[in-house]
């Protein structure tokens, strides 16, 4: 949660954060934590059944997608790229189901528990397609 609170201000319409990681990694709590520091009042939930949750009243829309129930199709007729291109930021779970249809640039995080380690020990590891996202990723990890 607190990385995705320091995440937050550093964000701007139309980025597109990529969560990837095994059941129980820690990606909703980190959109918890996202959402928090977007100013967002609302309980974060995982949008597993529903898709697609959007939450307002926060500097920016937050767009949390769960795309895990696309793992057998594609996300072409959700219209994903009306999101992408939004004035809100998009948290996409499980990314590799819609990879077709992702942007070009994303921050991609993937969470990854260590098993030798108390539950709640993760390990994270950042990927920025762009410099931008890259001087994200220098800002969040030299706080």
């Amino acid at each position: 949660m607190q990385i995705g609170k320091r995440l937050a201000p550093l964000l701007s319409a139309g980025d597109v954060i990529l969560l990837d990681g095994d059941l129980g990694a820690g990606k909703t709590t980190f959109t918890k934590g996202l959402g928090e520091g977007l100013g967002i009042k609302r309980s974060i939930k995982s949008p597993t059944f529903t898709i697609i949750r959007e939450y307002s009243g926060g500097r920016l829309p937050l767009y949390h997608m769960d795309v895990y129930r696309l793992e057998d199709g594609s996300g072409d007729e959700l219209g994903l790229d009306e999101y992408f291109n939004g004035d809100g930021v998009s948290v996409v779970e499980w990314s590799q189901f819609v990879e077709d249809t992702l942007p070009q640039n994303y921050l991609k995080i993937s969470f990854q528990r260590l098993d030798n380690e108390s539950d709640s020990k993760r390990r994270l590891t950042f990927t920025g397609t762009s410099e931008r996202y890259n001087r994200i990723i220098n800002q969040i990890l030299g706080d």
